[in-house]
């Protein structure tokens, strides 16, 4: 199910229908996802005492609830307030009584998640029986670690229920499979993974809920990235039993996919009209427009075209056509009367300075006047079309490209922009019989159009060397020596941790984007913006 966090009546109304379908279906038991009332994560809100009290509140209707379904045992899950001390917990509901409840034993608090601040381990062994089985309860991370399975199965437990909100990022899925395999071998459990999906924020969860036999089989899976029932069927043992299963999709498509609902959940969970994009003729907007299209629908979508006297004609022909084939009405603003009045109001101040890269800011910052402008005007918001290739070195403008609410592809390093545009033309070809997004943009230097026959490069280490070098520091962590053995050149490698590290600040004020990969600019990425560590340590 994708829980809204903080919106208990509408996760509680979702419980309940969930419960009624698999009523009806014939099913015992309806799981739910971690946290599935309060939604995921609930942040600083589990801090607060009325938070807390309307979730009882609104636990004990659905326990009340549970009568309509009669037999059916109900697992949610909910923060729990127990003597003065708060758990991440899992109640199951039947006939209108509590059956048991589970308080979560492992608590993560690396990478994203951040959930000792808030709750306190348990762990105590918590075994209901349905039809003879007797089922164990575990949330989330409690698999990752051998000790809450081997609580359950001392317990008597024939099966494992989990219940999970697990972020997506590319690859999740094999080392989820890895970790449960693992739990499955040590234990001799079958287990039901049931995952959240939708966006919250930064983070995208996947659903792609799946179930383990005994002997370590994936023999029932849901699909990625939408709310399903998926009814696993268990025989007399416990054992799980086989079903048909999806077929697997490309990690380009999985990758897509996560930024669509990333992207819609950001907007209508927020009460937003719709989106508002600045369409340049590159490739990193027409990347952007394409995924709010399929996000939020092209009437949804307002694309802004907003041309200076250093704007290419193939620019405005491409922009033109990309938003053409998405059904994207385009606006046209040229920005050269508002730099001209710009420069003319501050040529006072700049008397005796030489043009530079000031110049350059003022237009972007106009750019992004305008489309704040029609944010308020309109209810849409504005969605900034930077990658993390070059947020990770400043290669964007404070107050101008980066003006905006929700970073679309703050977590693609141009790369991979290159491969997503890519993967939706080939989409696009299969459905409607060409792309749309012009092969020219994907052919052509990326430039930023600020002074005369500018390109990236003239700034940037050619983007697949920047690219490596990034993933390497940012993503996996390697040393500077390790980056360095690979062939990388040392000063280039040096070059790019100095930009990484003086932009910081930058990305502390940027607009929260989906997180796709291990470790993404934002809630897994904390350094000092006041910080003199220099590169060369990375060296000693």
């Amino acid at each position: 199910m994708n829980s809204v966090v903080g919106d208990l009546i509408a996760n509680r109304d979702s419980i309940l229908a969930a419960a009624r379908r698999a009523h009806a279906a014939g099913a015992q038991v309806v799981l739910t996802p971690e946290l599935s009332l309060a939604g995921y994560p609930p942040e600083d809100l589990l801090l607060r005492a009325s938070f807390l009290q309307r979730t009882d509140e609104v636990l004990s209707e659905i326990a009340e609830a549970s009568t309509q379904t009669p037999g059916l045992a109900i697992v949610v899950g909910h923060p729990w307030a127990r003597d003065g001390e708060l758990f991440n917990a899992a109640s199951v509901f039947r006939d209108g009584a509590l059956v048991c409840q589970y308080a979560k034993l492992e608590l993560p608090n690396y990478a994203v998640f951040d959930e000792r601040r808030y709750f306190r381990p348990d762990g105590a062994p918590t075994v209901f029986e349905v039809e003879g089985i007797r089922l164990g309860l575990a949330i989330c991370e409690d698999v990752w670690f051998p000790r809450a399975g081997a609580l359950a199965r001392a317990e008597g437990a024939q099966a494992l229920l989990v219940l999970n909100a697990s972020p997506f990022h590319l690859g999740k899925f094999d080392e989820r499979l890895a970790v449960m395999r693992q739990h499955v071998s040590r234990q001799g459990l079958p287990a039901v993974f049931c995952n959240l999906v939708g966006g919250q924020d930064e983070l995208v969860f996947d659903g792609d809920s799946f179930a383990l036999n005994r002997a370590g089989e994936v023999v029932a899976r849901s699909p990625q990235f939408v709310e399903h029932d998926l009814i696993v069927a268990l025989d007399a043992s416990g054992d799980a039993l086989a079903q048909p299963l999806p077929e697997p999709s490309s990690a380009e498509a999985q990758a897509y996919a996560a930024l669509v609902l990333g992207t819609r959940d950001y907007v209508r969970k927020n009460g937003f009209r719709g989106g508002v994009i600045g369409l340049s003729g590159g490739v990193d907007s027409a990347l952007t427009l394409a995924i709010a299209v399929d996000a939020l629908g092209a009437d949804q979508v307002t694309a802004v075209m907003m041309p200076s006297r250093y704007t290419a004609d193939i620019s405005l022909e491409d922009a033109a056509a990309c938003a053409k084939a998405l059904g994207v009405a385009l606006t046209t603003i040229p920005i050269g009367p508002i730099t001209d009045a710009l420069e003319a109001g501050l040529a006072p101040s700049f008397q005796g300075l030489a043009p530079d890269l000031t110049e350059e800011n003022l237009q972007s910052r106009a750019r992004g006047t305008l489309l704040m402008a029609l944010s308020n005007k309109t209810g849409r918001l504005v969605l900034t079309t930077g990658n993390k290739s070059e947020l990770a070195v400043g290669y964007c403008t404070l107050y101008g490209d980066m003006a905006g609410a929700y970073s679309v592809i703050k977590d693609l390093l141009k790369g991979w922009v290159y491969r997503l545009s890519h993967h939706r033309n080939r989409v696009a070809a299969a459905v409607q019989g060409g792309p749309v997004i012009p092969e020219r943009i994907l052919t052509r230097a990326p430039s930023a159009e600020l002074r005369p026959n500018q390109t990236d490069q003239d700034s940037l280490p050619p983007y697949d060397v920047l690219d490596d070098i990034l993933a390497r520091f940012v993503e996996r962590g390697e040393r500077v020596t390790d980056i360095v053995a690979t062939g990388h050149d040392k000063a280039v490698v040096l070059r790019v941790l100095r930009l990484l590290r003086l932009s910081e600040y930058k990305r502390r004020q940027a607009a929260p984007g989906p997180r796709i990969t291990p470790r993404a600019f934002g809630r897994d990425w904390r350094y000092p913006l006041t910080n003199r560590f220099s590169e060369q340590e990375y060296l000693a």
